[in-house]
């Protein structure tokens, strides 16, 4: 009986770890569908940067943006494959030691705060260039014509 109820604990732990990381995929995909948004609206505005300091400012967020897109999908993968193992090892048919899995959780889990942490920043970062690009290019009144 003991025995029955270490494997249900276990077996419910598992569970929990799959619904996590099921919540993280869906996470990494609305970060992936703001980082699409983000980059529409570089690409918006782009167009009417002449100075040379703006565009090279600019630039540098795209290269950002675009590492944070690449870093994005790599973590998605990871999770993917991640929650399908977890599943295994729930259907008892993963043939992967469960100390592995869990040390895999941890280092996803770090992975995915450091993203948040840099797509947090990023994102900040787009909204202040946007504005002063705006603002310092004079395209207030560009836009309002």
């Amino acid at each position: 009986m003991a025995d029955t109820k270490n494997t249900n604990r276990e077996t419910s732990s598992w569970k929990e770890l799959y619904i996590l990381s099921d919540h993280w995929k869906s996470d990494m995909e609305f970060y992936q569908d703001d980082l699409r948004f983000l980059h529409h609206l570089i690409d918006k505005y782009i167009i009417w940067i002449t100075k040379d300091k703006n565009l090279k400012l600019v630039e540098e967020l795209r290269n950002h943006l675009l590492e944070l897109r690449t870093d994005s999908t790599e973590l998605l993968e990871k999770i993917t494959d991640h929650r399908t193992e977890i599943g295994r090892i729930i259907d008892k048919t993963s043939n992967i030691k469960e100390s592995y899995i869990t040390k895999e959780h941890h280092q996803l889990e770090k992975g995915i705060a450091d993203f948040v942490k840099a797509f947090r920043e990023n994102r900040k970062s787009v909204f202040q260039i946007t504005e002063y690009v705006i603002d310092n290019e004079e395209l207030v009144n560009v836009l309002k014509s």
